[in-house]
């Protein structure tokens, strides 16, 4: 499953909070009327509900739809950044991590010597 996530053509994060008792038709659904993409173009949608301590992912491969499910028992996803992310970011943002926060800061090398 995640080889498949790694391989998806892009990641996108729908702005608004879903209805996480939404299954697979209902997410897709969701996927054409907010975001305007097909749900059937290989790519990773990223849906959080309201408490943004669930998180659902709905893409296609081959030969159907997967979702994926992922509750928090403690504390809560970061506020999600809109629209399209990399993998790594989605990656990231599953282990909780805040993506709003720099992550590197530029360094300015100088002259030794």
């Amino acid at each position: 499953m995640l080889a498949t996530i790694l391989s998806a053509p892009a990641v996108y994060v729908v702005a608004e909070p879903v209805d996480l008792r939404k299954s697979i038709d209902g997410l897709a659904l969701a996927v054409e009327s907010s975001l305007g993409y097909s749900p059937l173009s290989g790519s990773v949608f990223v849906f959080f509900n309201r408490g943004r301590d669930k998180v659902k992912l709905l893409w296609w491969d081959r030969h159907g739809f997967w979702l994926a499910y992922k509750r928090l028992e403690k504390g809560r996803f970061r506020k999600p950044l809109t629209g399209m992310i990399s993998r790594s970011d989605l990656l990231l943002l599953l282990e909780g991590v805040d993506l709003s926060v720099a992550r590197f800061r530029e360094v300015r090398a100088g002259r030794v010597g």
